[in-house]
């Protein structure tokens, strides 16, 4: 697989974390702190993004309002994306799905669960 994989979290150990079992992949990583951050990224870069994986409490953008605004984009309204989040109540699940979310996990995370997830997605 190519392209790049955007893992946004405003926990430094969580991005490695995410980053160390996405890059078993073969995947090139994009990593941001939180939504305004991951906007910045992406749209300064020409690389091909193949999925986002995003918190959703986050400082200056949270991931609903990312996952909102990359759906308003023409160039990333079919991307796949995968909410990890530690909200597990429904409420924040359907929130999530509304903004637009494909997946929504819980953490932590097992990281067998997230890689066929990904790998569901990209139809891998």
């Amino acid at each position: 697989m190519s392209g790049k994989v955007l893992i946004v979290d405003d926990s430094e150990m969580i991005r490695n974390f995410h980053s160390y079992i996405v890059k078993s992949l073969g995947l090139e990583i994009i990593t941001a702190v939180d939504g305004a951050d991951a906007m910045e990224k992406i749209y300064g870069s020409d690389d091909e993004l193949l999925i986002c994986i995003t918190d959703i409490n986050m400082p200056h953008m949270d991931g609903y309002t990312l996952i909102e605004r990359l759906r308003e984009d023409e160039a990333y309204e079919d991307i796949p994306i995968i909410i990890i989040s530690t909200e597990d109540e429904m409420k924040d699940k359907q929130r999530g799905f509304e903004a637009g979310a494909n997946l929504y996990l819980v953490k932590p995370t097992e990281p067998d669960e997230l890689l066929l997830n990904i790998r569901m997605l990209l139809g891998k």
